[in-house]
């Protein structure tokens, strides 16, 4: 085992992810409302964004890793791969029914996962270098990561979820992200990826941050006529997401990743994740009746 191998199985507390194959039980007893999340418009449409962009997301990140299959060596780290692809294949799959549940509701988000827009993405990749690709992957798990923390230690963020099931999804999500939050920059780092541009990489997705959600968040609003009816609940709502416990002080968290030296194993995730591995998955936890 390699000393890596070693860090990262004492640091996150698990060398192996393991996926889990789970179902959710979206609108089922109780049909879910427009505004699932206690009633907010616009935390309702930023998380349906994020909901649909993680399919062809964590699909990308599948291609990324395997893409350089056959350049890993480090046994441990083939089995973190492996459980890797295993839970983002799962997340995609759960976002999906989800994301089918509120495009009936009328979220506009379906161009996401378009087809089209999926064969466009397919083909980007194919034109930047196979090592640009798996960079970004990590820095993408750096944002989960981070979001994921955020998610499981803030009662705050608890509650705004809203709808039981969603809230469900997310916490999942967020624990397998803090399972495997260093799996795709180890794989960067074995197959000779450059600090230069894993920095780079980084710095220009924190600058992109907040123009694209702000962007992406507008249009879904703009589209919604719901919404439209209420302009200042809009404007009060978009404050207060950008002020709240989601975006607070998260530039800080993101620009850990930019510090020469960086790993994601710096961030010691073993206490958050064995509490919510009780809370989910133990004896009484929460999604043991979800496990398939």
């Amino acid at each position: 085992m390699t000393e890596q191998s070693v860090r990262t199985k004492e640091r996150a507390g698990s060398g192996y992810p393991r996926a889990r194959r789970i179902r959710f039980r979206f609108g089922e007893p109780v049909p879910m409302s427009k505004y699932y999340a206690g009633g907010d418009m616009v935390f309702s449409h930023f998380i349906a964004g994020l909901s649909a962009g993680f399919p062809p997301g964590e699909e990308s990140f599948i291609r990324s890793v395997r893409r350089f299959a056959d350049q890993i060596t480090d046994p441990v780290l083939k089995k973190r791969v492996a459980g890797f692809i295993g839970q983002e294949a799962m997340h995609g799959q759960e976002h999906r029914r989800l994301n089918e549940k509120l495009i009936e509701m009328g979220y506009p988000i379906e161009w996401l996962d378009a087809p089209a827009a999926i064969e466009r993405q397919k083909r980007l990749e194919q034109r930047i270098p196979a090592r640009l690709h798996l960079a970004a992957t990590a820095a993408a798990e750096h944002y989960t990561a981070v979001l994921a923390e955020r998610v499981l230690s803030s009662p705050e963020i608890q509650a705004l979820a809203g709808d039981d099931e969603v809230r469900n999804l997310l916490n999942w999500h967020a624990f397998e992200e803090l399972e495997h939050k260093s799996v795709a920059f180890d794989v960067y780092r074995a197959v000779g990826g450059t600090e230069t541009m894993r920095i780079l990489t980084m710095a220009t997705l924190v600058a992109l941050t907040l123009p694209l959600t702000a962007v992406g968040l507008s249009v879904s609003l703009g589209r919604d006529p719901d919404a439209r009816r209420y302009p200042l609940s809009l404007a009060r709502e978009a404050f207060t997401l950008f002020r709240g416990p989601v975006f607070r002080g998260i530039g800080r968290e993101l620009v850990l990743y930019l510090r020469p030296g960086f790993h994601p194993d710096d961030i010691d995730s073993r206490e958050l994740l064995q509490r919510w591995q009780k809370e989910l998955f133990g004896t009484d936890g929460t999604l043991v009746g979800h496990l398939k």
